[in-house]
């Protein structure tokens, strides 16, 4: 009998399982691991989505199959979305599906729209399931730089040139997963064009849209009016709404390519359970100061654990948008690569964090730290890596004033992982 299947066979050893075996074995012997490997909200969601969910479910009626694509009321909270937010016009019978999270939308339109050995061009690093979604449908991956910029544009027109068969997809996701990177609308525009005149589609994750720390927020491919002839963008409501494990999600764009996943998924799911419909379609038309509130949460994460980092010795850049801290390994660490440099962080400072290597092999020079972990515990991090570079002779420059507790961090309070 066959010993390993040939589509198992292509995907690698999964990267975080030795950080995360350690981290398990260390709890398990009672100490207090500090964690920041896993980008999965903290705080509880809004509680009028709550309600929402609540009232629903006591509605039998609710209990019945859903709808794969999506109940048209929540489509059209997405048409609303898009309106509000970018001034996009989208037709919810066509151009919106309702997904579960993100991942599974990637996942699935990668296998309605791939044929084995097709090349799909994906940024390195990047989120695991946009290059792995392709590879499980039979795909190669040529990587791009996730650095937006002429580099990019140069990398892309390459890639097309050499590339036999010639490219089929792009994916893009902006705010980046790792590294944080965000774009304008004029990068969107020459990416536009290029994969226009060039046949490829276009495969835009935006899950990270609503948290940013600038006075600009991150635009959508789609309000390039020509986006919609070879575009269909992805986005969740996990981050946005502390909803990670409520899996919903949603894709919009071209009408071709929503049909095929429209198609794929009316046979593999019956869609989200129709009260978490309901209270995603409450989330996207409700009060959204609780979207205010998560982002001021994490911009003070990110201000207190960057700023402890850079004191500390270790030189980081603040991310404009996302939940994640790209952090470069010190220079004194370098040469061990970013699983070991890892697992020496947990071992010595009580701190984990997620491999570079894990987002692709050019982002093993880094470590991801996910502002999960409320401010005292950051704190508590922040002082733990400080004395392991000390130990290691990583010189601390003077520390700078640290920002005011968030007011969802003061309310939970410290807390300790067993």
């Amino acid at each position: 009998m066959q010993e390993d299947f040939y589509r198992i066979k292509r995907l690698p050893p999964y990267v975080f399982a030795e950080v995360n075996a350690m981290k398990a074995r260390a709890r398990a012997a009672g100490e207090d691991i500090i964690d920041f490997g896993m980008g999965n909200p903290d705080q509880p969601t809004p509680q009028h989505i709550v309600d929402k969910l609540v009232e629903a479910v006591q509605d039998p009626r609710t209990h019945r199959y859903s709808n794969s694509r999506g109940i048209p009321g929540l489509r059209r909270a997405i048409a609303g979305y898009y309106k509000r937010r970018f001034d996009v016009d989208l037709d919810p019978e066509t151009e919106a599906i309702a997904t579960l999270g993100s991942k599974e939308g990637l996942a699935n339109l990668a296998q309605a729209i791939t044929s084995p050995g097709d090349v799909i061009l994906v940024p390195n690093p990047a989120y695991p399931i946009h290059q792995f979604g392709f590879i499980i449908a039979g795909a190669a991956i040529r990587s791009l730089t996730a650095k937006p910029g002429p580099e990019f544009l140069a990398q892309l027109d390459r890639a097309v040139r050499v590339s036999v068969p010639r490219p089929l997809a792009l994916v893009l996701s902006y705010p980046n997963n790792p590294t944080g990177e965000v774009v304008d609308l004029a990068f969107y525009r020459q990416i536009v064009e290029y994969c226009l005149e060039n046949k490829i589609w276009i495969l835009s994750d935006i899950a990270y849209s609503e948290i940013y720390f600038t006075d600009n927020p991150p635009p959508s491919i789609l309000q390039i009016p020509e986006a919609r002839e070879i575009a269909v963008e992805f986005t969740s409501l996990s981050k946005t709404y502390n909803m990670p494990g409520w899996r919903m999600g949603f894709a919009c764009g071209n009408r071709k390519l929503i049909s095929a996943l429209a198609r794929m998924k009316s046979y593999v799911d019956y869609g989200a359970f129709t009260p978490i419909q309901v209270a995603a379609t409450a989330a996207l038309n409700g009060p959204q100061d609780c979207v205010d509130e998560i982002r001021a949460m994490y911009k003070a994460r990110r201000d207190l654990l960057c700023e402890g980092l850079n004191a500390a010795g270790w030189e980081v850049t603040p991310p404009e948008a996302s939940m994640f801290v790209w952090a470069k390994i010190p220079p004194v660490f370098k040469d061990m690569g970013s699983i070991e440099f890892s697992k020496l962080l947990l071992k010595e400072a009580a701190v984990a964090v997620a491999p570079g290597l894990g987002f692709g092999e050019y982002g093993d020079d880094h470590v991801r730290f996910g502002l999960v972990e409320n401010l005292h515990r950051t704190r508590q991090a922040v002082r733990n890596i400080k004395q392991f570079l000390a130990a290691h002779g990583v010189n601390a420059a003077q520390r700078p004033s640290q920002p005011a507790e968030a007011e969802g961090d003061r309310k939970k309070g410290s807390k300790k992982k067993v």
